[in-house]
């Protein structure tokens, strides 16, 4: 099973992708997700330090100050992200303690559930008639269940902590 062995794990390179698995290609994370990853590094890790401007955040990161902030209202739309408007500039924070927010929280809230592509996904309402014994989709639910679970469980603290 092709798709399965060019998935891996490492400390190094994050390599997960949504919405697609074809022969050849890696999992990996979308542009989107890999600056919401990084913008939520940047909250997380200074969490006990409080607000931070997205300007800051932008530099610190690398990520253009228009697609910061769309990825900061989308998080703050989904609960993940607080505003602070009292101060001279507006500033940003997690909702929550970093060990209490996961990765999956942020994949989740900027690009929708994890599926992996195939004949027919797991969210369609359309369903193949091979359904109850098609090993392609039984194992295509498996996948997408395993890597969910490690999203879920693998919090923004575990990330700050890789560095």
């Amino acid at each position: 099973i092709t798709e399965y062995r060019a998935f891996h794990f490492s400390q190094d390179d994050t390599v997960y992708k949504y919405n697609c698995i074809k022969k050849g290609d890696i999992l990996r994370l979308s542009k989107k997700g890999n600056f919401g990853l990084r913008l939520a590094y940047e909250l997380a890790s200074n969490y006990e330090a409080g607000h931070l401007s997205a300007k800051k955040i932008s530099q610190r990161q690398n990520i253009p100050l228009q697609v910061l902030e769309h990825l900061l209202f989308l998080l703050h739309k989904d609960g993940l992200v607080k505003i602070d408007h009292r101060s001279s500039s507006v500033g940003y924070m997690l909702s929550d303690e970093p060990d209490r927010l996961s990765v999956g929280d942020i994949l989740s809230a900027l690009e929708g559930p994890f599926q992996i592509d195939g004949c027919v996904t797991s969210g369609e309402k359309e369903h193949c008639h091979r359904e109850k014994y098609c090993f392609s989709l039984i194992f295509s639910r498996k996948f997408e269940k395993e890597i969910e679970h490690f999203l879920d469980n693998y919090s923004l603290g575990d990330l700050c902590r890789l560095s």
